[in-house]
């Protein structure tokens, strides 16, 4: 009688894997630490690539001065709403800042909107609805700079751009 409680415990401990065949299964399943961060490493790599051609393609980058960038892309005819093809902070910001700068897409620093868009929306995507008026503030100021050039007319002056 006593025995059959101690022989089902025994049994039941034996079945149990130690720590380091966990580890050793976790790694045969999931696989290895290693290789994954290496593979995540390269996709971010290849998505920051990819963002950084989209660069020439935007109608304008809003800026915060140092840490924000953000490349808005809108076409009248074919799109809704102004879509976010670039967005990076620190030192992507500045490269998005160079490369915009090189291919000569206005760079508009607005630091509340540059904030508000780097944190509301994704790659890609629409402008939320809530920044529309702030965005299209942006982008008509865009075009009266561009048609100023163009006609060889003095700048407008810059907007301040509020945010709500």
């Amino acid at each position: 009688m006593v025995d059959v409680p101690l022989t089902l415990w025994q049994h039941n401990k034996s079945l149990r894997m130690t720590r380091q065949e966990l580890r050793d299964e976790s790694r045969e399943s999931d696989g290895n630490p290693e290789v994954r961060g290496r593979l995540r490493r390269m996709q971010q790599e290849m998505s920051k690539r990819r963002m950084m051609a989209d660069v020439p393609k935007a109608h304008v980058i809003v800026t915060n001065p140092t840490h924000y960038a953000v490349a808005l892309r809108y076409e009248g005819e074919r799109m809704r709403a102004p879509v976010v093809v670039a967005k990076g902070a620190d030192l992507i910001a500045l490269q998005i800042r160079k490369v915009g700068a090189a291919h000569q897409v206005p760079i508009v620093e607005a630091p509340p909107l540059a904030r508000a868009l780097y944190a509301n929306c994704e790659l890609g995507v629409e402008v939320p609805v809530k920044l529309y008026a702030a965005v299209a503030q942006l982008l008509s100021y865009v075009y009266q700079l561009k048609a100023a050039v163009s006609t060889g007319r003095p700048a407008p002056s810059t907007p301040v751009i509020n945010v709500d």
